[in-house]
């Protein structure tokens, strides 16, 4: 049984957990972690879900994502996601989401790092992924269209593909 801490609307922690696969009760709230990887062409790793996920299988979805287990950060968890679904072990020591998105019962947190990764390094956890490519963000955006991607909200990943240097700002 995976366990997950419950937060607040704050983001404090309440002190209680919950089953992974419950739903939040109202006021209750849980964290979620998106990795992403960027390559020097500034393509995002993506993976494609096995065809055995409850949801969206077969759909690709960005390097890694999970649940935040309890007594994890953030941080951990995305490294964690990333070793277990990708087979690649990442230190993200030091590293701070570019961003969280709220949801109704939680929050996402959103790491974005740049490294050159050879799909050939990769192991999948077959329960979990069935491939991986590199693609820019005019495919991303295509593949979201014709319903092949997770429905992110529209313009998450032209934010995403945006933030990918880990700034906040752009220089002019």
């Amino acid at each position: 049984m995976e366990l997950m801490d419950i937060y607040d609307e704050e983001r404090q922690k309440t002190g209680r957990t919950m089953e992974r696969s419950q739903e939040p009760a109202p006021g209750d709230h849980r964290t979620v972690v998106h990795l992403c990887i960027f390559n020097s062409a500034g393509e995002l790793l993506i993976q494609r879900r096995s065809a055995a996920k409850f949801t969206y299988p077969l759909r690709w979805d960005v390097t890694a994502a999970g649940a935040v287990d309890a007594g994890e950060i953030s941080r951990q968890a995305a490294e964690r996601e990333l070793r277990e679904e990708m087979g690649y072990s990442l230190s993200l020591a030091g590293l701070r989401p570019v961003m969280t998105v709220n949801f109704p019962g939680g929050f996402d947190d959103f790491f974005v790092v740049e490294r050159e990764i050879s799909l050939q390094e990769l192991a999948f956890q077959t329960e979990e992924v069935c491939d991986a490519a590199w693609v820019s963000l005019a495919e991303a955006e295509r593949m979201v269209r014709e319903k092949e991607f997770c429905p992110y909200p529209p313009g998450l990943l032209t934010v995403l593909y945006s933030l990918r240097h880990g700034k906040g700002f752009i220089d002019e």
